[in-house]
């Protein structure tokens, strides 16, 4: 079944098919680093969104029970920067599985041995996503910051020695990621320092924020104007089955928080309705399949 045909001057839409995934925006956009890829340009002070609190989260995830929400990530930011985070965590999986994407920076033994008993203690399953950009120092630390190639090593290793297996997550900002043989390069490495049964999940760019700076912006044909899309392919984009939660309410997906038409309601239920894929970032999702989920 095809979409109805659109002008050049219109949009496909993406229905709203289920709310299989939530998202938090957890952290706000505050961050402990200043990633020259960040495509909502997080940094120590970026406030355009605010951390969420326990409450907050903890009246969501009451939301998401009728509606059928299957799994829930945190991300921010740097998630760990939210005092609350642990206890989020907790409440979060007394009701379904829970992944957190983070630099790495404050996964401390304490935290990491924290983080393995709330995984043993929950029926759920909890995954920490850590971000990379290179397997050395010299690829990594021009995007990620001076020395910061060491400490992410460092927070995988106490991860490993907790019991916990990261997810590790790089970007399409390091070449090698963007090819068979550089990502078989990537799980060699990771086997190397110590991780048995490797995962890896590598991302597209997305020309917004910083990254428009540090790179380039979209080119104008980089976009889905005049553009049909067969349900099944619009079925398959992630803003068709998820939202996320931010301090100034619920957008459509983890990528364009930044833009206000993006923003569908106050509530979850606000939100469950056809989105027009009118932004830049649509185009990356739908060309590449991306997804943000692990």
């Amino acid at each position: 079944m095809r979409a109805s045909s659109v002008s050049a001057s219109t949009f496909p839409s993406v229905p709203s098919v289920s709310l299989d995934t939530l998202w938090f925006q957890v952290a706000g956009t505050l961050c402990n680093l200043k990633c020259t890829h960040c495509f909502i340009s997080c940094s120590p002070t970026n406030h355009s969104h605010e951390m969420l609190t326990l409450a907050e989260v903890r009246e969501r995830l009451a939301e998401a029970v009728p509606l059928g929400v299957r799994e829930y990530y945190f991300t921010g930011g740097e998630p760990f920067l939210n005092p609350e985070m642990l206890s989020i965590l907790e409440e979060t999986l007394r009701q379904g599985p829970a992944t957190v994407l983070t630099n790495g920076l404050f996964l401390t033994v304490d935290r990491c041995r924290q983080l393995r008993e709330l995984f043993d203690f929950s029926e759920y399953s909890l995954d920490i996503r850590v971000s990379i950009d290179g397997y050395t120092a010299a690829v990594n630390d021009p995007i990620r910051g001076v020395g910061t190639f060491d400490k992410i090593l460092r927070g995988i290793a106490n991860l490993a020695e907790a019991g916990v297996n990261p997810v590790v997550t790089v970007t399409e900002a390091c070449d090698e990621a963007a090819t068979a043989e550089g990502r078989g390069r990537f799980l060699d490495w990771m086997r190397s320092i110590g991780i048995a049964r490797p995962r890896l999940k590598v991302l597209s760019l997305f020309r917004i924020g910083a990254e428009e700076r540090r790179l380039r912006a979209y080119e104008s044909w980089e976009s889905l104007r005049g553009r049909e899309l067969v349900r099944e392919e619009a079925e398959n984009l992630q803003c068709s089955s998820c939202r996320m939660v931010t301090s100034r309410g619920v957008y459509v997906c983890p990528i364009l928080i930044d833009e206000p038409r993006a923003r569908m309601g106050t509530s979850l239920g606000d939100t469950l309705r056809p989105f027009e894929l009118r932004y830049s970032a649509c185009f990356t999702c739908h060309e590449y399949g991306v997804t943000c989920r692990t």
